[in-house]
């Protein structure tokens, strides 16, 4: 049998973010996918969205600002 690692995530925190214990964001790139998920809770699932799925989402939370 051959056994595979999976490889390593390096998540990173959102420029915005801050180390006050606010809303925080976390990007990765994954294999075809970004990866998203609240870096308070990194235990659990995250997002994934394909990268014209994921330009469709950030447009949308600019347009709420």
């Amino acid at each position: 049998m051959n056994q595979h690692t999976p490889p390593v995530v390096q998540w990173r925190k959102s420029s915005y973010s801050t180390n006050t214990g606010g809303q925080c964001v976390e990007l990765a790139a994954l294999p075809g996918k970004i990866g998203v998920r609240d870096s308070k809770n990194p235990r659990v699932p995250h997002l994934s969205l394909n990268p014209s799925a994921f330009r469709a989402f950030v447009g949308r939370l600019r347009s709420e600002q």
